[in-house]
């Protein structure tokens, strides 16, 4: 509501940095700035502005928020001061940043009138206070949001404090295949889901990888400190909750196994005492090509992250609270439910797979959450682990009349929403309701070792709820059979429930080669069948997309 107000500041200028989520949605936070563009009249004229867009080329509807934040605002009278940057994270996002940012600055200068000095500095934008002596009931342990929010539950959260006891983790098969179920507290009564949905998960880092960074860098993790914007204006008052201790961030707050951005190598490289390091660290901060190679062979390639740069870089001892300041959060993790709420109203399922690599230093590197998740697991004795989620709601959602006819396709733990579906209509099954064909393709690596919820699929379909269940092993023989394989062999059944029957279709999984592969196949059974060209058998899908007939469920 304030933008239109931007011109009566002199040579203002709004820089809008724009992510793109889902099927080309907003992220949660900027869903209200998209609401009002879009039923906006107001007139921007005296705005000049520029967009930055975060996306992923994997992903059909790419940088979709970028593209339209920067042709609303030009059509409400704003004017584009610097052209529109597309950032790719299938590619290197950082890159396609600092490129864009590095036209973006001579423009601007040029605009204004004014000189760029050349000289970039580095300025701290936190101070750090130590407390000696504090209440320990005012620390934060590792909470998201309130201080004590894990003690005492409010409905106001939506369970994002929401800590939830682990009930009965069970290892599927032996290949780090994990399925688990959530109990809900009675004080979390209010995060109710629909089948479809997803939980977020808050996962702390491995301890171990915790005390590693505190003694090479000499700290006392145990150390209580806050950081405090120096910016007082500023509505962010700290890059974490705070007060707390380095441990506390280290572990819950503060992202340290994914390979830091060229920025945090940047700052960091002040602190290096070996000029070689110093070097080394500046060159890959920078744009030049020979950096950019650097930056991705020796960090993202080997997936070194800020312990191994740390231990392969002796000369670079950095200030903990630089370093605090400097690494990205900790993200929650989105997992699909693999339960329906009519069938366990206080329990939520997931499956996941426990990551774990070795790089190309010979270091084990370990996911975060699924490691953190495994770990949860009860143990004989049955004792229960907390876990704070909370429900994010979902637009994969079975269809409204239970006769209508489903088709699910989701390898590996692509099958985790249609274990909630399949549920649910089996529970329909029972209240009488006449339920339509429900039909399941899935795909793992080889049946006697990855095969998720083998003997519950055999039931359901023993039981007529599943009335198809096929099932691709991509390794049990010579040649590689996915689920597109198999819909090709069914493509006569398919069209007739997508023709005739009005069938729902749901893909849930990997975004870069299955998902892509499967709409292909949809493209060719629509244009054989449909008698239509190859044009006209997309825009049939995309139809089915825009009704909500044809809905994803996928990550890169």
């Amino acid at each position: 509501s304030d933008l239109s107000r931007l011109s009566e500041i002199d040579k203002s200028l709004a820089v809008f940095c724009m992510a793109t989520y889902g099927e080309g949605d907003p992220t949660d936070n900027a869903q209200d700035f998209y609401d009002w563009l879009q039923e906006a009249d107001a007139d921007l004229s005296g705005l000049r502005f520029a967009v930055f867009g975060l996306g992923n080329k994997t992903y059909e509807h790419f940088n979709a928020m970028g593209k339209y934040v920067d042709k609303r605002l030009e059509e409400l009278g704003a004017q584009r001061i610097f052209e529109l940057g597309l950032g790719d994270d299938d590619g290197n996002l950082e890159e396609d940043f600092i490129t864009w940012r590095e036209q973006f600055w001579p423009a601007v200068c040029e605009h204004f009138g004014v000189e760029a000095t050349g000289e970039e500095s580095s300025i701290r934008q936190y101070e750090l206070v130590v407390h000696t002596d504090v209440n320990m009931n005012k620390v934060y342990m590792g909470e998201m949001g309130r201080l004590k929010s894990y003690e005492n539950q409010k409905p106001s959260t939506p369970c994002l404090s929401g800590s939830w006891p682990v009930l009965a983790g069970r290892l599927a098969s032996l290949k780090s295949l994990m399925v688990l179920v959530f109990h809900l507290l009675s004080s979390c009564s209010h995060a109710r889901y629909e089948s479809g949905d997803h939980v977020a998960v808050y996962p702390a880092n491995d301890s171990s990888l915790v005390n590693q960074i505190g003694e090479i860098l000499g700290t006392n993790l145990d150390t209580i400190m806050s950081l405090n914007n120096l910016d007082e204006e500023s509505n962010k008052k700290h890059p974490f909750p705070c007060p707390t201790s380095y441990r506390t961030a280290l572990t819950y707050y503060l992202d340290i196994t994914n390979p830091p951005r060229t920025n945090v190598l940047y700052e960091l490289a002040q602190y290096a005492t070996d000029a070689g390091e110093q070097e080394r660290l500046r060159k890959m901060a920078s744009s030049a090509a020979e950096g950019k190679a650097l930056y991705l062979s020796w960090v993202v390639e080997a997936r070194r992250n800020i312990l191994a740069i740390l231990q392969d870089m002796p000369s670079l001892r950095p200030p903990i609270d630089h370093l605090c300041e400097l690494l990205p959060r900790l993200q929650a993790r989105y997992y699909s439910i693999a339960s329906s709420s009519k069938v366990h109203p206080n329990a939520i399922h997931i499956c996941a797979v426990a990551v774990e690599y070795e790089t190309k230093t010979g270091r084990l590197n370990r996911g975060v959450a699924t490691n953190w998740l495994k770990n949860k697991i009860p143990n004989e004795n049955g004792n229960n682990s907390l876990v704070p989620m909370y429900v994010r709601k979902s637009q994969f959602r079975l269809p409204f009349k239970p006769s209508t006819p489903v088709i699910m396709i989701g390898p590996g733990t692509g099958i985790a929403p249609f274990i909630g579906f399949i549920q649910e209509r089996a529970w329909l099954k029972q209240q009488g309701k006449e339920v339509g064909e429900t039909v399941l393709y899935y795909g793992c690596r080889r049946e006697r070792e990855d095969y998720l919820y083998r003997e519950e699929l055999a039931r359901f379909r023993q039981e007529g709820v599943l009335t198809q269940l096929n099932v691709a092993f991509s390794r049990d023989q010579a040649e590689k059979v996915y689920v597109q394989h198999l819909l090709k062999k069914n493509k006569e059944n398919i069209w007739k429930l997508v023709n005739e029957g009005n069938a729902h279709i749901y893909v849930c999984g990997d975004a870069r080669n299955m998902a892509r592969d499967v709409q292909n196949v949809f493209y060719e059974i629509v244009a054989e069948f449909g008698n239509m060209s190859q044009p006209q058998a997309m825009d049939y899908v995309k139809k089915l997309m825009t009704k909500g007939r044809y809905s994803l469920d996928v990550w890169s």
